[in-house]
């Protein structure tokens, strides 16, 4: 395999892991209720919102660890590409 590929094959990999844990995320956030119970008769909602918050909480650090990665790997592809097209006019 070439430089190339499996610079490719990496930024793609970071690419999906990310896209899949914002998708996750979204998800969560979405079965999540923005009402806000003052009485103990909606006990059982505020749980399942507290859940679901905790959930999120949970992949918010794996999100940002992958999107920096996502990011540095972005410019560094971007920058290849630079450093290729220029050396191709040397």
């Amino acid at each position: 395999m070439t430089f190339v590929t499996v610079m490719m094959i990496v930024w793609i990999v970071l690419v999906v892991i990310t896209g899949a844990l914002m998708l996750y995320r979204a998800r969560l956030q979405g079965n999540e209720m923005d009402q806000v119970s003052l009485d103990d008769t909606f006990a059982k909602e505020r749980a399942e919102n507290e859940a679901i918050a905790a959930k999120v909480l949970k992949v918010q650090p794996a999100i940002r660890v992958f999107g920096w990665l996502l990011t540095i790997a972005t410019v560094f592809v971007i920058a290849y590409w630079i450093w290729d097209f220029v050396k191709q006019f040397k």
